[in-house]
């Protein structure tokens, strides 16, 4: 081993050197400097955020008492959490002497900010005025003079109350330039009273009375305000802690509460939570209340509506937890459940709203009393105590339960599920109003849709692609500057009974809207608005049939529902054509119904000798003739006049079923009667109609599909068979052919012989069920299954493809 120099060397000098000017010993005293052993005190004193949280001043919103409101008001304040806490451990500790003595009745609180004085008292038993044999000293003067002394650590003993470290109330006195401890004791028949000052550094003597009446306890201290950075106790931190007064008056019960020799008005926690809503009006303009509950002596519950987020205000064991715990989660979690339940039964459908989406409109407040609670820090702010250990359990009752779904909260709930709707549907549906429109296939837009003259546009839309051909004939005549073209594949959904993901995921209406620039959060009620579109009118042009009268109905009640603004503007107008031509020579003769058809032909007995010819689509139609229409715009084209809006509401909606009832069978006895008297049947299109109310719209016109579609699906009482299969039956016997057939040839045989008019696919459907024969389908099957017809695992939906598969009598 090296053996070290006697003489020490200093920076490369050998210390020993007597020429060598000795440095300073300044590195030797900054090592005392900066390792430092300190007291308890000293460092409580120097470290205070490690005890009692900051001693700066915060800006923070938080509830405080209005002097001149009387109410709880949410504000931002300025104010030192430390001298907030020091205060609050006392008044804790004033309301902890109610479990320790149930015949405890006042506290009283009086802050002088003049004097910078504060006192707290309380009528409950008092401090033992003894000595300590171990500490020889006075009970009083070891707990409010000593730190880490206290009642609170044997935590096999179940208590509940606020204390829990030892060192609450010595905080206090250490931060306080003077501070007093009275406390009478009946037990012990002796009164006690101690002073500290400078910063709890010098005692004075104990000062002790015999024979004493009453028992109580008084702390007075003035705050060391100049280590809280403070000159004065301020209007903020005084409406801070009047408020802490009325939460002891609302979370102790049975205790009167005084402030600055006032008598508080909260008699219990029902009064308290007053203070919070009194006045107040939740998202629907409705006044909120609170749900109240006492559920058991250690538990006390209630609910009102926010509409500030999440808010809550809680006590554990007269502990003010403004950030909440464990305890708050506890109840929450069960509220949330509850009203998720329910929320799904009443928003079948709609936008689903997350747990923490439905905390955000709930207030709770919860007194309650734990053992031997847990916090996260000696500020106790928020409870860390897990919920097996409460010592107790907060079971919420069906009634109560039953009153906060009534509250209004489920309104507020539901208003923000179609907000969210909205907001989803706008996002995928609405934008800019764009001059060029690009990823819409098959639609032919307007030159001048989307820009300043986009007022003056219309667009078509029409029944499927044929239609279009024909509208796109006609614009030949009437030019692409001011028309748009765009077909519709079938029919509509019915908006006003489909679901939100019904509507967000239907490819129609996302087209249709980003074509027009429609926008689910908009009215078009004004002038602005209607700016915004990118065509000022609809033209619907469908088949003259009572499935086109659908697709108008639909499209009606598709802007009726979302828009009902723009159905007083005009916007919705109709492009018919005629549904029969007679023909003879150069004369021809447009008829744009049956009804009115027939009545030409009782008036012309010489009707044969005309070439009658049906039009039973647009695909009908030539396109020279489709030039003819839209060259006589003025004869085709009908305005919708809205009278009133009542009839959508009765062909659309599922609240009018019966009224719906009533008014088919009103229509079919007076068809009834009509015939009987040898009268032709009422129509609503004429060579000169122009204008078509709503109400006439329903009434003549949409009746007729919704009869006709009871007719499809309802099986006669005679035969038991609907029409479609009546007409399959017709055409198999008709044919009487002992052989098998494929379904798609039996389809065209049917559409040829029984004056079928509708889709072939819809017919195909309609000869596979009959051939099925799987449980659950038919009770006899009328046509023979040869092949694959499907299976009761998907309900006969997993047949084969109709040209696969045979079938016959």
């Amino acid at each position: 081993m090296e053996v070290m120099s006697a003489e020490p060397v200093v920076n490369g000098v050998d210390a020993g050197d007597p020429t060598t000017k000795k440095p300073p010993p300044a590195k030797k005293l900054a090592v005392e400097k900066i390792y430092q052993k300190k007291t308890q005190l000293e460092h409580i004193l120097i470290r205070p955020d490690t005890y009692i949280g900051s001693v700066e001043p915060v800006k923070e919103k938080m509830w405080v008492y209005d002097e001149e409101k009387l109410v709880m008001v949410f504000k931002e304040i300025s104010y030192v959490p430390g001298l907030y806490k020091i205060f609050d451990e006392i008044l804790v500790n004033a309301a902890d002497n109610k479990q320790r003595d149930p015949k405890m009745d006042c506290i009283r609180v009086d802050i002088s900010p003049e004097k910078n004085i504060i006192s707290i008292w309380n009528n409950g038993k008092g401090i033992p005025v003894v000595e300590h044999k171990d500490e020889n000293m006075f009970v009083p003067t070891m707990i409010f003079g000593h730190l880490l002394t206290s009642s609170n650590y044997d935590d096999k003993e179940e208590k509940v109350t606020g204390g829990r470290n030892g060192f609450g109330a010595k905080l206090c006195n250490i931060f306080s330039t003077k501070f007093t401890v009275e406390t009478s004791s009946k037990e012990y028949k002796k009164y006690f009273k101690q002073t500290w000052t400078g910063n709890m550094g010098k005692a004075s003597e104990v000062k002790l009375v015999d024979y004493v009446k009453e028992d109580f306890t008084k702390v007075t201290f003035s705050p060391d305000l100049e280590k809280f950075r403070m000159q004065t106790l301020d209007e903020d931190i005084v409406s801070l802690m009047s408020r802490r007064a009325h939460d002891v008056a609302a979370s102790t019960r049975g205790v009167n509460v005084y402030l600055n020799g006032k008598k508080l008005p909260v008699k219990n926690f029902k009064d308290y939570i007053d203070l919070y809503i009194r006045d107040k009006e939740d998202d629907l303009g409705n006044p909120v209340k609170a749900i109240h509950e006492v559920v058991n002596d250690r538990w006390e519950v209630a609910v009102a509506v926010s509409t500030e987020g999440f808010q809550q205000v809680s006590f554990v064991n007269s502990i003010a937890t403004t950030k909440g715990g464990r305890h708050v989660d506890h109840v929450t979690d069960m509220l949330v459940k509850q009203i998720k339940d329910v929320l799904k039964k009443k928003n079948k459908g709609g936008v689903e709203l997350k747990p923490a989406q439905i905390k955000q409109h709930l207030f709770v407040f919860i007194n309650c009393l734990i053992v031997n609670p847990t916090f996260d820090s000696q500020t106790k702010e928020n409870m860390t105590l897990q919920a097996k250990n409460f010592g107790s359990t907060c079971k919420l009752s069906e009634k109560f339960l039953n009153n906060v779904i009534k509250s209004g909260i489920i309104e507020c709930l539901l208003s923000e599920a179609k907000s969210k709707a909205q907001q989803q549907l706008k996002s995928k549906f609405g934008g800019r109003k764009q001059n060029k429109l690009r990823g819409i296939p098959k639609l032919e837009d307007a030159n001048d849709a989307g820009s300043a003259k986009s007022r003056e546009c219309t667009l078509i839309l029409t029944e499927g692609d044929s239609a279009k051909s024909l509208a796109v004939s006609g614009l030949g005549v009437i030019g692409r500057d001011k028309y748009g073209v765009f077909p519709l594949r079938g029919k509509l959904l019915n908006v006003r009974e489909a679901t939100h993901k019904q509507v967000y995921e239907n490819a129609e209406i996302a087209s249709v809207m980003k074509i027009i620039n429609l926008d689910f959060k908009k009215k078009y009620d004004s002038e602005d608005e209607l700016k915004t579109l990118r065509y000022g009118k609809i033209m619907i042009m469908t088949d003259q049939d009572q499935d086109g009268s659908h697709i108008k109905g639909l499209l009606i009640n598709f802007i009726h529902h979302k828009w009902p603004a723009l159905l007083r503007q005009n916007f919705l107008e109709e492009f018919i054509t005629p549904i029969v031509k007679a023909t003879k020579g150069s004369e021809e003769l447009p008829f744009y119904s049956l009804p009115e058809f027939e009545d030409w032909k009782k008036d012309n007995a010489n009707w044969y000798t005309y070439k009658i010819k049906y039009y039973k689509g647009l695909g009908t139609s030539t396109s020279k003739e489709a030039k003819e229409y839209f060259a006589d715009m003025a004869r085709h084209r009908v305005l919708f006049s809205a009278d009133t809006v009542e009839k959508i509401f009765l062909a659309f909606s599922k609240k009018c079923v019966d009224q719906r009832k009533e008014w088919l069978t009103s229509w079919m006895e007076d068809t009834k009667r009509r015939r009987e008297l040898g009268l032709s049947a009422t129509f609503l299109y004429q060579k000169n109609t122009k204008v078509v109310t709503y109400s006439d719209f329903v009434n003549k016109e949409l009746v007729l599909f919704s009869n006709l579609d009871n007719e499809r699906s309802i099986p006669n009482m005679v035969d038991g068979l609907k029409p479609g299969q009546r007409k399959v039956l017709f055409t198999c016997i008709k044919r009487n052919d002992k052989r098998e057939i494929k379904v798609a040839q039996l389809a065209g045989s049917v559409a040829e012989h029984s004056a079928y008019h509708h889709g072939e696919m819809s017919l195909m459907s309609t000869i596979i069920n009959l051939a099925q024969n799987f449980v659950g389908s038919n009770n006899i099957n009328l046509l023979q299954p040869i092949g694959q017809f499907g299976t009761r695992l998907q309900g006969g939906k997993d047949a084969a493809s109709p040209r696969y598969i045979f079938t016959m009598l």
